[in-house]
């Protein structure tokens, strides 16, 4: 996969099971980033703005395709990109 660091954020914190770890995105991702180093967060980061530069336009059916079996962010009451921005957000005030 293209995108490891943000799979890894959405497959193991933002999948089914996300309760396990919270119940909103900002609890969940402050939970992944306890774990990880400063760079494991930039990777993350990075993740995400070549995601989004990767697919400017036409962020939706590429996040289908790549993580859609795992998170849906319409279902949290987000566009592609505003899911994103915030992931983004979030792991950079961590």
């Amino acid at each position: 996969m293209r995108y490891d660091d943000l799979d890894q954020l959405i497959g193991v914190y933002l999948n089914k099971d996300s309760d396990y770890w919270g119940n909103t995105i900002e609890e969940l991702v402050r939970t992944c980033a306890s774990g990880c180093t400063p760079e494991m967060i930039n990777a993350k980061v990075a993740d995400i703005d070549r995601f989004k530069r990767d697919h400017a336009g036409n962020l939706g059916a590429p996040f289908e395709e790549e993580f859609g079996r795992q998170f849906d962010p319409t279902l949290w009451g987000h566009t592609v990109e505003s899911f994103l921005d915030k992931l983004k957000r979030l792991l950079l005030s961590e």
